[in-house]
């Protein structure tokens, strides 16, 4: 369904162990929106939703509610180091068109809700 890079699933780990809360997971989100039509939604969760779909990535819970898991199929997720420090990096295989910023994109089929602003 999905990949988490060995670099990006140590981060995603320290995050979680900073939290402190039992039970959190990374849950991973489209919604209508960003310049290009869709926009990702990436935090953490400890509350499983109706409809969601749970899997274990690396040893990372991840759960992706239903309306997204069809743009998510073999999505990759790495972290990248930068002078301005670091951050996740997101490879879709399903965006046809994505923004500059990274974090917007649309797919063949579906166009999503593009935002007026740029990124």
């Amino acid at each position: 369904m999905m990949n988490i890079s060995e670099l990006a699933t140590e981060k995603i780990q320290e995050m979680l162990a900073a939290e402190e809360i039992p039970n959190l997971f990374l849950r991973i989100g489209v919604q209508e929106g960003g310049c290009s039509g869709f926009s990702y939604g990436m935090g953490f969760d400890d509350e499983i939703k109706e409809g969601d779909s749970e899997m274990e990535v690396r040893g990372v819970k991840v759960v992706v509610d239903s309306d997204s898991m069809k743009y998510l199929r073999g999505l990759e997720i790495d972290w990248k180091e930068s002078a301005m420090g670091g951050g996740f990096t997101i490879h879709n295989p399903n965006a046809t068109v994505t923004c500059g910023c990274g974090s917007s994109f649309r797919t063949a089929k579906e166009a999503g809700n593009p935002a007026a602003e740029p990124c």
